[in-house]
C-alpha cells in the first residue's frame, strides 16, 4: 500500500473550525426531529396513510428500509473517504440529496403512500450516510483527551438547533391536522429543508479536509471494497472495536426505534395533541442538551464504558415507566429523563469509538461504526410496528427494552483503552 494514501497526520483545527463543524449538528437536526421524530410521521400516519391500522408498519418499515440501503453502504463510503475521495465531497451530495427529498415531502398529499415512503427513504438515506463523513471529522479536530467534550458539544448544538426548528414551526402545528390546516404542516417541511441547508454551510466554507488523493484516476468503488475486505479481515486483532459495535449494534436499535415512535405512540396511546407532543420534544431536547454535555464531560473525566452503562440503565427505567403511563402529565417528566439519556447515549458512545480506535484507521472504522448504527435500525422499527399494529403500543415498547438490556450486558465485555496498534502495511 503507497504510502502517499496513507491518511495524513492529526491537525489541531481552530475553535471556528470546531463551532462550524458542530454547527452541522445544529443543521440536521431539524430533519432530525421535523421529519422523522415529530411532524412528518404523524402527518404520515394520520393523512398519507389515512389512519390505517398498518400506519405504524408502513412507517417502520420505509425508516428499516432507508437504513438498510445506508447499511450497506456506509462502510464502503468510509473507507472510500479514507482513501482520499474527500470527506467534505461526499458530505455536500449526501446533505443536497437529503434537502431536496425534504423539501418534495411538500407535495405529499393523503394517499400517496408510495411516494410518501420512497421520499422518505431518500432524504433519510442522505441524512445517514452523510453522518458516515460528518461523524469521521472528530479525531481530526480534536485530541483523544476531549472526545467525548467535543462530541458533546456537537450533540448540545443540535439540541439548541432543534428547539429553534420546533419554535419556528410551532405557529404552523397550531391549527393541529384539520383539513384547513395541512398545508402549513407541509410547509414545515420545506422549512426542515432550508434549516438544514443554511446551517450546513459553515461546515463546507471553513473546516478543511485534509483527506488527499494520489491519483485523480483512482477507481474509489474497487479500493473502498478492497479497504472493507481488509478490515473485515483484521477484525480478530481489533476485538474490543468488535465488541463495542456489537453491544452498540443492539442498544442503539433500541434507542433509534423509540425515538422514531415517540410522537406516535404520544399521539396514539396518550391522545396528546400536536401542540402538546411539539412542548414535549422541546422539553426532551431541552434536557438533552445539557445531557449530552454533562454526560461528555463525566466521561471524559471519568469512563466512557461506565457513562454509557449509567444511559443504558436510564433508557430501561423509561420503557418500564412507558410501559404503565397513563397520564400525559408524566410523560412530559419521562421526557425529560428520555432527554438526559439521549444526549448520553449519542454523544457518549460517538467518543468512545474515538477512543478506542487507532488514528490511521478513524474513517474506515468509524465507516463500520456507522453501518452498524444504521444496520441496527433495520430490525427495531419493523419488530415495534409489528407488535403494535397486532398487539398494541404498550407492548411493543416493551419489546424494545430486550435490545437494551441485551446491549447493556455486552458493553460490559468492552475495555475501555488506548487503541490497538495498526497491523503493519506494506
Amino acid at each position: 500500500m503507497s504510502s502517499s494514501l496513507n491518511p495524513p497526520s492529526f491537525y489541531t483545527a481552530t475553535r471556528w473550525q470546531i463551532f462550524s463543524w458542530a454547527l452541522f449538528d445544529f443543521a440536521h437536526t431539524a430533519f432530525y426531529v421535523l421529519i422523522l421524530t415529530v411532524g412528518y410521521p404523524l402527518y404520515f400516519k394520520e393523512i398519507v396513510a389515512q389512519s390505517s391500522n398498518q400506519g405504524d408498519f408502513l412507517w417502520g418499515s420505509a425508516f428499516s428500509i432507508s437504513m438498510l440501503i445506508v447499511a450497506l453502504f456506509s462502510p464502503v463510503l468510509g473507507a472510500v473517504a479514507d482513501y482520499g475521495a474527500g470527506k467534505k465531497r461526499f458530505l455536500g451530495i449526501l446533505t443536497a440529496l437529503c434537502v431536496l427529498a425534504t423539501s418534495s415531502l411538500f407535495f405529499v398529499h393523503s394517499g400517496m403512500i408510495f411516494f410518501g415512503m420512497v421520499l422518505l427513504i431518500v432524504s433519510n438515506i442522505g441524512f445517514e450516510a452523510g453522518l458516515v463523513f460528518y461523524d469521521a471529522f472528530l479525531p481530526e479536530i480534536t485530541t483523544a483527551r476531549s472526545y467525548g467534550r467535543v462530541s458533546g458539544y456537537g450533540f448540545a448544538l443540535g439540541y439548541v438547533g432543534s428547539l429553534v426548528s420546533l419554535a419556528v414551526v410551532f405557529p404552523l402545528y397550531a391549527g393541529g391536522f384539520g383539513t384547513d390546516n395541512l398545508f402549513n404542516i407541509r410547509l414545515s417541511f420545506i422549512v426542515a429543508a432550508a434549516f438544514f441547508f443554511v446551517f450546513s454551510l459553515p461546515l463546507f466554507f471553513f473546516l478543511p479536509d485534509k483527506q488527499r488523493t494520489g491519483s485523480l484516476k483512482l477507481d474509489f468503488i474497487k479500493i473502498g471494497f478492497a479497504r472493507l475486505r481488509t478490515t473485515y479481515q483484521q477484525f480478530p486483532k481489533y476485538r474490543n472495536i468488535a465488541r463495542f459495535l456489537l453491544a452498540y449494534f443492539i442498544y442503539i436499535d433500541g434507542v433509534n426505534t423509540i425515538i422514531i415512535f415517540s410522537s406516535i405512540f404520544a399521539r396514539e396511546t396518550l391522545k396528546m395533541d400536536i401542540s402538546e407532543i411539539v412542548i414535549y420534544f422541546a422539553m426532551v431536547q431541552t434536557s438533552a442538551i445539557f445531557g449530552s454535555i454533562i454526560f461528555g464531560i463525566l466521561a471524559d473525566h471519568t469512563n466512557h464504558k461506565r457513562t454509557l452503562s449509567i444511559t443504558l440503565f436510564l433508557w430501561l427505567s423509561i420503557v418500564a415507566i412507558a410501559y404503565f403511563i397513563q397520564d400525559k402529565w408524566m410523560f412530559y417528566g419521562l421526557g425529560i429523563l428520555a432527554g438526559l439519556a439521549l444526549g448520553s447515549s449519542q454523544s457518549t458512545s460517538r467518543g468512545m469509538m474515538s477512543i478506542i480506535t487507532p488514528q490511521e484507521k478513524k474513517t474506515e472504522f468509524f465507516g463500520f461504526y456507522s453501518f452498524f448504527g444504521k444496520a441496527s435500525a433495520i430490525l427495531g422499527p419493523v419488530i415495534f410496528g409489528f407488535v403494535s399494529s397486532y398487539l398494541n403500543q404498550r407492548f411493543a415498547i416493551l419489546s424494545i427494552g430486550f435490545f437494551l438490556f441485551a446491549g447493556l450486558i455486552l458493553l460490559q465485555r468492552v475495555e475501555e483503552r488506548a487503541p490497538e496498534k495498526s497491523p503493519t502495511t506494506s
